[in-house]
């Protein structure tokens, strides 16, 4: 009889079958896979090592999600979320040329050690984004910079298809479908709500506000938004 998988090997199965994802998006547009990459092999130690500490169990898990990956920071990674000084504490691996905004992360490690620090957050929620792997953009002056999945239609349209299939297979991972949360209370907010109302793959989605969107708009408030995550995890 074969043996069940647990939830780390069941996100890394994931993470090495997105190295396998091909899809063509229209000039400017391109997709950032840290999966296939040229640093796909350290992306894929370092996924393993931080998924079997925190999720070497069978536990069902709440889903938090995000809109897709930042060029600089888990568009390289692919460990959503996590900052580079964490990582390479936890996995004792640098990857050159990774980035996330400083101020942003710092605010949810703070929600993190509020709840209870990482081994009982990441016991109870697991973290991905609505499309999973990272798209960018050629700017006017050849820049290459972040692009949203729902920023332009076309986009939308042709990685939607592709971001249901992984919703779906996240879902088998084993989690908890009574509600998932999702960071991007606007647009993310909006276009996650109109696959769920298709789909029904939630009972109840719950929007959070950018990190982001707090630390530099807001940064003020920052107790009010910090309440507000604590609030809505600890929802049962």
């Amino acid at each position: 009889m074969q043996r069940k998988q647990n939830f780390s090997e069941k996100v890394f199965q994931f993470d090495q079958e997105l190295g396998n994802v091909k899809i063509d998006l229209p000039a400017p547009y391109k997709l950032i896979n840290p999966y296939s990459g040229r640093n796909k092999k350290q992306v894929l130690h370092m996924v393993q090592i931080f998924y079997q500490k925190y999720f070497n169990d069978t536990n069902k898990r709440r889903l938090i999600l995000g809109s897709s990956p930042a060029r600089k920071g888990s568009a390289i990674t692919g460990i959503p979320f996590e900052d580079a000084s964490n990582l390479q504490k936890e996995t004792g691996i640098s990857i050159a040329n990774f980035h996330v905004n400083g101020a942003a992360s710092d605010f949810l490690n703070e929600v993190i050690d509020k709840y209870g620090e990482r081994t009982k957050f990441y016991h109870d929620f697991y973290l991905n984004f609505v499309c999973p792997v990272g798209i960018c953009k050629t700017s006017s002056k050849g820049n290459q910079v972040n692009c949203n999945y729902y920023e332009n239609k076309q986009i939308e349209e042709i990685v939607t298809p592709f971001m249901i299939s992984a919703l779906k297979a996240q879902i088998n991972f084993g989690i908890d479908t009574s509600v998932c949360y999702c960071i991007g209370s606007g647009q993310n907010y909006q276009e996650l709500s109109k696959i769920n109302k298709k789909l029904h793959l939630f009972q109840k989605i719950v929007p959070l506000e950018h990190p982001r969107f707090i630390t530099q708009y807001h940064p003020e408030d920052e107790e009010k938004y910090l309440t507000k995550y604590l609030k809505a995890l600890m929802y049962k």
